[in-house]
């Protein structure tokens, strides 16, 4: 199902105020399957804090954040079965990736799926070695995070995000630690996750990747759209 106007995440006028300093100021914008879009500005320019906020991490003071037919509004707190409708739409990739260190890459990615979606174990199981041999990984199902390099790590954080196949994917600040070759990779998978038909939204200084790979670009700066 679309969103409004063909957007499948769409951002209407979010605000997000702490103490007396206005974090996010009237942001809008929509983002359709098929796209990645990349998610630009200074440090403290609120590009972190709206990823949060779509990913219900952090809650916000006005307007309203629609996935597909879900929508959360300003000051809303969410419900147990609301929540967990939520994080079926969007996957949340850390720039630290936050991996469970002891659980092995395998339980890693069936975590949610299994104990948040209620997924038989065989299915979990299963998705989960597909969504592994598909970027790669596959043959480090069974090794806990502190065995894999940081790009292994990188990809263990995508599968986990796209276990319950949600319509958003978004990724804070994914080439901060990566070498040109893995930026390239990265560049091609998320193109490739896109044309499959997700919406992708990206958290970057990185302005070559976003040049080369982005579909299109929005530019924070103090919490606003420029």
């Amino acid at each position: 199902m679309a969103g409004v106007n063909g957007n499948v995440l769409q951002i209407r006028a979010v605000s997000l105020r702490r103490g007396t300093r206005q974090i996010l100021n009237g942001v809008s914008f929509g983002v359709p399957r098929g796209e990645l879009l990349a998610l630009m500005g200074p440090s403290g320019s609120g590009k972190t804090t709206i990823l949060r906020v779509i990913a219900a991490l952090e809650r916000f003071d006005a307007g309203s954040i629609a996935i597909d037919d879900l929508v959360v509004t300003g000051g809303h707190v969410l419900t147990k079965p609301e929540r967990r409708q939520l994080r079926s739409r969007v996957g949340f990739v850390f720039q630290f990736h936050h991996l469970f260190e002891h659980l092995t890459v395998l339980k890693n990615v069936t975590l949610a799926p299994l104990h948040v979606h209620r997924v038989q174990p065989a299915a979990a199981e299963a998705r989960a070695r597909e969504l592994l041999a598909a970027l790669g990984v596959d043959h480090r199902a069974n090794a806990l995070p502190r065995e894999l390099s940081g790009g292994e790590a990188q990809r263990v954080a995508i599968a986990r995000a796209l276990a319950v196949d949600p319509p958003v994917l978004m990724m804070d600040e994914p080439t901060a630690s990566l070498d040109p070759q893995r930026r390239t990779e990265l560049g091609a998978l998320l193109k490739g996750l896109a044309d499959q038909g997700r919406a992708i939204l990206v958290s970057t200084h990185d302005e070559e990747f976003a040049r080369d790979w982005a579909t299109g670009i929005l530019r924070l700066k103090d919490g606003s759209v420029t």
